[in-house]
């Protein structure tokens, strides 16, 4: 008997082995999760248990000493760049080493390899963009023009593959395990590729959909509904501004045909709207201390792990922290012991589409100035797991990447758009950031920033001597007036950009009269500026409730600043909800039942703000969500994409012409007006907040917008953080919505004591295991900072562990 049980037991076990070896499709073998040793049980971890006293590297010209505080955020003093740099590298890729690499093998339209079939349109999208081109050309000119941050790059790499080496199975991240791939050597082409990530990250085109709009509501209707300028422009840099150069002369050609035939194609992303970064500093003398503050909270995804890691990187130059990049060198966001600087987007317009018209089918000459022009190809491999290579060509005319053709995402065979963006230009992004680092002065702020291209940014300034600055800074193209809102002809040269502005001719401010400067991805400038520029994504809310509570402030403090980033007023709420209160309660009608009356008292008490614990701000949003679509849903239609008009547009509307004709829906027999249209939406937001109050009882603010902090792998929930406890929403100074807010806050007041604050929504550590990967969420969400001011080697202070790196 004894004998059977055995063979049953020996069967069982073979079978289990079997199936524990098995991988199906792209999940992996769950012998290897599971292996006690090498498994995930060994991610069961805090750093501060793997702590080490010496660890030898090879290339260090003299010893490293890494101190990392309470909170896991390491302080690298080194004897040079080079150690500095290098040991960046191997420190970050310590505890975010996955996250690096999924980031640059997605900018690299590499997803495919490691999550199979399911990424490919993704891969797709990405190679066509030339995302990879981009970087290629960097690396080719950094190579050929600036040896010394090729150098300190490659340093950078070393450092991370120094780590790679010394990697065993055990302490692989957990998501190489669960993806069962293994990471491959960095290079100085990947932290290139990290920055052209950010690059497409955070550029919008509307060319095609502002097509498609012309062509529906006529050019007349377009002016009116996209107006260059908003009724109430606050831009960027004050509106006195006097320009003191002499710009350069763009005139727009006479008699320009564009192509007007329906676009349908599914268009590449865009940046969410009424998201983005606030930023600001203010002089000296509206300060409590008299010293200059700065303050910047770039709004960005919500990820785990968090886009940025806190460092503080010293020589005996320089001492820098703030936040980092996984993958790129240098404070992207902080501080020195002489200036301080930070970023939001300027939302320019930096890509343009051209319709290419190739000779035939094989595409090898296509058309411009009526003669037929060799195009070239590039082909793209995209290895896929568990299935063959994908093999996409594409074609590169000098206009750029034709992106949407007869293969992807067109409609029809003629249609052929190839992608112009300021990203594909040889760039060195990088090395404005060493310079920053590195910088002491305002003049040194500047010869930083002439070597940044893409993404356009608003870099705001702060200094120990007491001067603010801000510049629009990017490699902005000449162009005539509405050159680039439409889908242009690639075969006619007057289409062609017309060069570039000045870098020096880029608007920018330093000590205005007003005692501070701000962006909020609003209008760079007002009407005077001498250059056409244009983005209908600018913001027209958040940006006008910073200047005006900064125009009000004085004696400010390092507090009233982390308030100020924290702010919870819905000022379009505020100017948008008596007007839609007023249509509806014209007439007779309105309310109609206790619960209508409910919702309507609590709308007609409500002071704007978006607290966590209110009510209100679930039932205004709700209600202008059906309001504002339903005004607009008459252009949308299936697979032809379209830009809608703002909201600000819209409550202007609402406001000035309640009985427009664009409020009616002309396949209806009534003549609708706002005033149908408003309750309407209120109906509607009624059923939707009863049907809620059912499932969940309750319709706080934070519980109805859920905002949830997600892992980059978005099945991997488990790793993700959801419905956080914390207020504000897109179009708010707090602009944390469902799945965008704040990434990084930082506040510095740059006197003869610095004092520094930040913080952001994750923890230092990439491995869901740590005590120190969320760390950060739950004093983010209320507002709350931790001490972010400069270390020296003789503090010894909240200390966790200190590590020297020696010659190996």
């Amino acid at each position: 008997m004894r004998y059977i049980a055995f063979l049953i037991s020996l069967v069982i076990s073979l079978a289990l082995g079997v199936v524990l070896s098995l991988q199906i499709g792209s999940v992996p073998p769950l012998g290897h999760l599971l292996d006690p040793n090498h498994g995930f049980w060994q991610n069961a971890y805090s750093e501060d248990a793997l702590s080490k006293d010496y660890v030898g590297l090879k290339n260090l010209s003299a010893p490293v000493q890494v101190v990392y505080d309470e909170h896991l955020i390491p302080h690298i003093f080194a004897e040079n760049d080079l150690d500095l740099y290098r040991l960046q590298g191997y420190v970050t890729a310590q505890h975010r080493l996955w996250q690096m690499e999924f980031q640059t093998m997605a900018a690299a339209g590499r997803i495919s390899e490691i999550v199979g079939p399911v990424a490919i349109e993704l891969d797709r999208m990405t190679r066509r963009k030339g995302l990879a081109f981009s970087a290629e050309q960097s690396l080719q000119y950094l190579q050929e023009n600036d040896p010394e941050t090729i150098q300190l790059l490659e340093a950078y790499a070393d450092g991370v593959n120094q780590y790679i080496e010394g990697l065993s199975r055990a302490r692989l991240p957990l998501e190489y395990k669960i993806l069962d791939y293994r990471p491959e050597k960095w290079s100085a082409y990947k932290s290139l590729l990290l920055l052209k990530y950010m690059a497409d990250m955070l550029v919008g085109d509307k060319d095609l959909e502002f097509t498609n709009m012309r062509k529906i509501i006529g050019q007349t209707l377009l002016d009116k509904l996209y107006p260059l300028f908003p009724e109430e422009n606050d831009p960027v840099i004050e509106e006195e501004k006097v320009w003191d150069f002499t710009p350069i002369t763009v005139n727009k050609p006479e008699g320009l045909a564009y192509p007007d035939d329906d676009i349908i194609v599914d268009n590449l992303p865009q940046p969410e709207p009424g998201v983005g970064s606030n930023n600001w500093a203010v002089a000296p003398e509206k300060t409590k201390n008299g010293a200059a503050i700065l303050a910047n909270d770039p709004h960005l995804s919500l990820n785990l792990p968090s886009l940025w890691y806190a460092m503080q990187l010293s020589t005996p130059e320089h001492k820098t922290k703030g936040a980092t990049l996984p993958g790129a060198l240098g404070i992207i966001s902080g501080f020195n012991e002489n200036i301080a600087w930070g970023v939001t987007n300027a939302t320019r317009d930096t890509r343009d589409w051209y319709a290419i018209q190739f000779k035939n089918e094989d595409r090898k000459e296509y058309l411009y100035n009526d003669q037929w022009i060799q195009s070239s190809f590039r082909i793209e491999e995209i290895k896929v797991k568990g299935e063959p290579t994908f093999i996409d060509t594409v074609v590169y005319t000098h206009h750029g990447p034709v992106v949407f053709d007869p293969t992807f995402r067109a409609n029809r065979q003629d249609v052929n758009f190839a992608l112009k963006w300021t990203a594909h230009l040889p760039s060195n992004e990088q090395k404005t950031f060493l310079l920053l680092n590195k910088g002491k002065s305002h003049q040194d702020y500047l010869q930083a920033l002439n070597h940044y291209t893409s993404p356009a940014q608003n870099f705001v300034f702060a200094s120990k001597t007491g001067d603010i600055a801000m510049k629009v800074q990017g490699r902005f193209p000449l162009k005539w007036e509405g050159q680039g809102m439409f889908l242009m002809d690639g075969n006619n040269p007057a289409f062609e950009w017309q060069g570039f502005i000045p870098f020096e001719q880029n608007p920018a401010t330093l000590n205005p009269s007003r005692g501070f400067v701000s962006s909020a991805n609003q209008h760079s400038t007002g009407p005077s500026y001498p250059y056409f520029m244009f983005d209908n994504s600018f913001e027209h809310y958040r940006n006008r409730r910073l200047n005006r509570l900064l125009g009000e402030m004085e004696n400010i403090t390092v507090d009233d600043m982390k308030r100020l980033q924290f702010d919870q007023f819905h000022l379009h709420a505020a100017e948008a909800l008596p007007i839609m209160l007023s249509l509806l309660e014209e007439g007779e009608g309105f309310p109609k039942d206790g619960q209508e009356e409910k919702y309507l008292g609590q709308l007609r008490a409500w002071n704007y703000n978006t607290f966590p614990n209110q009510e209100e701000p679930a039932l205004f949003q709700t209600w202008w969500k059906h309001l504002y679509k339903s005004i607009w849903v008459k252009w949308e239609e299936e697979g032809r994409p379209v830009v809608l008009p703002n909201k600000y547009q819209t409550v202007l509307l609402l406001r000035d012409e309640p009985a427009s004709e664009l409020f009616d829906f002309p396949e209806t027999e009534n003549v609708e007006t706002a005033k149908d249209l408003v309750r309407a939406g209120f109906t509607q937001m009624v059923a939707d907040i009863q049907k809620w109050e059912e499932d969940h009882g309750s319709y706080e603010w934070s519980e109805y917008k859920g905002t949830s902090i997600m892992h980059l792998v978005p099945n991997f929930r488990s790793f993700s953080r959801e419905k956080i406890y914390t207020g504000g929403y897109s179009g708010i100074l707090n602009a944390t919505s469902e799945r965008h807010g704040a990434s990084w806050r930082m506040v510095v007041e740059m006197g003869d004591q610095i004092n520094a604050f930040g913080i952001y929504p994750g923890g230092q550590s990439g491995n869901p295991g740590s005590k120190f990967y969320d760390n950060f969420i739950k004093s983010w969400a209320n507002g709350e900072y931790v001490d972010f001011g400069l270390r020296t080697l003789s503090d010894r202070e909240n200390v966790l562990f200190t590590t020297i790196f020696n010659q190996k």
